[in-house]
């Protein structure tokens, strides 16, 4: 994603979202609706039970007191952390649920509010208006050092920082390549359906494909092949790139998946892709945690 507003177009495209839909608004936007309200009946809600989990918050970067969710598993100490880095949508029920999910399986999982300092996304009346009043004005440097700061709060409320992981969907999936580039702490990260190229920006100056020789850690990206926003050239190249750096992470596609294939909230959702790749994700942190 760059500042430039017609990015957006593709952003729609990946949130499941029609141009159509967007703009008009009504029942028949319902990635946006959806993302910015509680989750349909239909999505996956995992129970508290044995969970510790709820809002919270933590100082971030330049002392700014930070709204994010936390779940960890109750009664035990020093389970490795997993940063949870929100879509495009904003720190949104579903990713509240994804956080719950990851402290069923032992983790200890924080999804900070990363666009607290730019606004509430859920007052965006479409999606074009919350790019450019919001996303757009979020400084790559600022979320890396949020995260930072979430990572070190975790590893104080009960967490084992020192096993750190990272992952993030859409927005988020950037940023999970951009942050195992940032941390020399972090030991895996997993990106889920996230922007790999682009042109440089004052906000926005490096892409993954920029910092493959750069990555503190192993990365495991999940990408569909119908995803129009990211072309599967654009996921060849990363390919390409990581093989030539003869670097550990890798990239898994799917052949029937489209962008925000995990997303059970959302028409994008594809069963059969959610499953191995989640399969998929906690192996990953289970090998590398």
């Amino acid at each position: 994603m760059t500042d430039r507003l017609p990015e957006t177009e593709n952003w729609v495209r990946m949130s499941g979202v029609s141009r159509r839909a967007a703009l008009g608004g009504g029942a028949a936007a319902l990635g946006y609706a959806l993302a910015a309200q509680p989750v349909s009946a239909g999505a996956i809600t995992t129970p508290t039970d044995g969970l510790d989990a709820g809002m919270l918050t933590f100082k971030a970067s330049g002392g700014l007191a930070m709204n994010a969710y936390r779940a960890k598993p109750k009664g035990k100490a020093n389970a490795p952390v997993v940063l949870v880095v929100q879509e495009i949508f904003g720190l949104h029920e579903w990713i509240k649920d994804i956080t719950r999910r990851f402290a069923a399986a032992g983790y200890y999982a924080i999804a900070p509010d990363l666009y607290q300092r730019e606004g509430d996304p859920t007052t965006a009346p479409d999606i074009q208006t919350l790019f450019k009043t919001i996303v757009s004005r979020v400084p790559d440097a600022q979320v890396m050092a949020d995260l930072d700061a979430a990572a070190a709060f975790a590893g104080t409320d009960g967490g084992n920082a020192k096993r750190l992981g990272v992952t993030g969907f859409c927005w988020g999936g950037r940023i999970t390549w951009l942050y195992a580039a940032h941390n020399p702490g972090l030991k895996a990260g997993v990106a889920w359906y996230g922007r790999l190229v682009g042109q440089p920006s004052e906000l926005q100056p490096k892409h993954p494909i920029d910092l493959v020789t750069q990555l503190n850690a192993p990365v495991l990206g999940l990408y569909g092949d119908l995803d129009k926003g990211i072309p599967i050239a654009d996921v060849e190249k990363m390919q390409a790139a990581l093989k030539a750096a003869n670097s550990s992470s890798k990239i898994i596609r799917f052949a029937e998946a489209d962008h925000g294939f995990l997303a059970d909230y959302r028409p994008s959702f594809h069963e059969a892709s959610a499953r191995i790749a989640w399969a998929e994700t906690l192996g990953w942190f289970g090998k590398h945690l």
